[in-house]
């Protein structure tokens, strides 16, 4: 993996969805984001506090291989809106080197 991307993530339900699909596709959601954290596709994800969004700290190939081969296997990517921004270290980012 060589780049990283922040991730915001807003998930809306389709009208009409059966409660144990949404139920069911979540639980499967996060089974799969324990794989890619496994993985180390996932590096972090937060929810702002009182706000059904994610912003996630994500690593891909490049954004087509994060899209195709992270995002897209998520459960609720149909359900799903990405906007996603490529990043790189900052060269004053007091974090790892």
């Amino acid at each position: 993996m060589t780049g990283e991307f922040i991730v915001e993530i807003v998930t809306t339900v389709p009208d009409g969805t059966p409660q144990s699909e949404v139920d069911e596709r979540r639980a499967a959601e996060a089974v799969r984001a324990r794989e890619l954290a496994a993985s180390g596709h996932l590096v972090r994800l937060w929810r702002p506090v009182g706000e059904l969004r994610s912003t996630g700290l994500w690593r891909a190939e490049d954004e087509d291989d994060l899209r195709a081969n992270v995002l897209g296997t998520l459960p609720l990517s149909p359900w799903m809106e990405f906007a996603v921004t490529a990043v790189e270290p900052h060269p004053n980012d007091p974090g790892e080197r």
